[in-house]
C-alpha cells in the first residue's frame, strides 16, 4: 500500500506507537459521523487501536475492518484485541483487497503522506464505499511542521534532507493541503475539510514521546545509504534532539487535515 521507497511508518518505532494511539485523541474529529450498525473500513490501521474504538461506536450490529499491509502490527492486534467481536484486523495490501461486501464509511488516517500513488489509492477506497457512503482521510503537510524554539541544527539539517527524501521518491509531503482537490477528482461530493492539528505543549503527558519522535525516525540509515545525509550528522541529530526536547523544547505543531467526500 505503501510506496516502494519507503521507512517504516513513523519510524523505527514498532508498535508502540500504535498502540497508544485512540479514536479521540488521534482522530479526533471522526466520531460524530460513526453511527450504530455501520460497516467500516479501516486502511492502514496499524495495530487496530483507532479501528477497537470504532468497533466500540458501531455496537454489535455494526462491523470494523481494519487492514495493514504490515504483519508485525496486525498480528499484535489480533491478539490484543480478541476479544472484540465486530472488529477483524486483515493483513493486506489496498490493491490486493477484494472483499465481498463495500462499506459505509472509509477511514485512512496517516497513509497517504507513504504513498506514491494517492489519487489510484483514493480510487480503489471509492469502489469499495457504498452508494451515498463517505469517505475520510486524515494526514499531514510536513512542509508546515512548527518547533518552539527552533530544534538544533542537525536536526534541521535531518529533517529538510527526511523532506528531500519523501519527495524524490514519489511522496507528497503536503498531502492535507490537496486532498480537499483529490476528492473531487475522483467524484466525491459533499467535501469537507476540519484542522486537525496535532499540537503538544511542555506540560502535556506523552510530551516527550510525541515530540521526540524525529528522533526515532532519525534511527533509520536508510538515508543515509541513499545518499541524503551524512550518518555522523544523522547520529548528531538524534542525540542533540534528544537533549533539545528534554531541556529545551517548549511545544510542536504537525499540521493535520481530516477531508471527507460523499459517494
Amino acid at each position: 500500500m505503501m510506496s516502494n521507497k519507503h521507512i517504516e511508518r513513523d519510524g523505527q518505532t514498532g508498535t508502540k506507537i500504535f498502540d497508544n494511539r485512540t479514536l479521540k485523541g488521534d482522530y479526533r474529529n471522526l466520531a460524530p459521523i460513526i453511527k450504530e450498525g455501520m460497516s467500516v473500513l479501516d486502511i492502514g490501521c496499524g495495530t487496530g487501536a483507532i479501528s477497537k474504538d470504532i468497533a466500540q461506536l458501531v455496537g454489535k450490529t455494526g462491523k470494523v475492518t481494519g487492514i495493514d499491509n504490515t504483519a508485525k502490527f496486525i498480528d499484535s492486534g489480533k491478539l490484543t484485541y480478541q476479544e472484540i467481536i465486530n472488529l477483524e484486523l486483515i493483513q493486506v495490501d489496498l490493491f490486493d483487497f477484494q472483499p465481498d461486501e463495500q462499506y459505509d464509511l472509509i477511514v485512512s488516517a496517516r497513509v497517504l503522506q507513504w504513498l506514491s500513488n494517492p489519487k489510484e489509492a483514493l480510487l480503489k477506497m471509492k469502489s469499495l464505499l457504498k452508494p451515498g457512503g463517505k469517505i475520510s482521510i486524515l494526514d499531514y503537510n510536513h512542509n508546515n511542521l512548527e518547533w518552539v524554539p527552533e530544534p538544533p541544527e542537525s536536526m534541521r539539517i535531518f529533517y529538510n534532507a527526511f523532506l528531500k527524501w519523501r519527495s524524490d521518491a514519489g511522496m507528497n509531503n503536503g498531502i492535507a493541503d490537496d486532498l480537499t482537490t483529490l476528492l473531487a477528482e475522483i467524484g466525491l461530493s459533499s467535501i469537507e475539510k476540519m484542522n486537525s492539528d496535532e499540537h503538544y505543549e511542555r506540560g502535556h503527558p506523552h510530551f516527550n514521546a510525541k515530540v521526540g519522535i524525529w528522533a526515532l525516525v532519525a534511527g533509520s540509515t536508510q538515508m543515509v545509504d541513499e545518499g541524503y545525509l551524512d550518518n555522523d550528522i544523522r547520529l548528531q541529530a538524534i542525540e542533540e534532539y534528544k537533549a533539545w526536547v528534554e531541556n529545551s523544547a517548549v511545544s510542536m505543531t504537525m499540521k493535520l487535515n481530516e477531508v471527507r467526500g460523499v459517494l
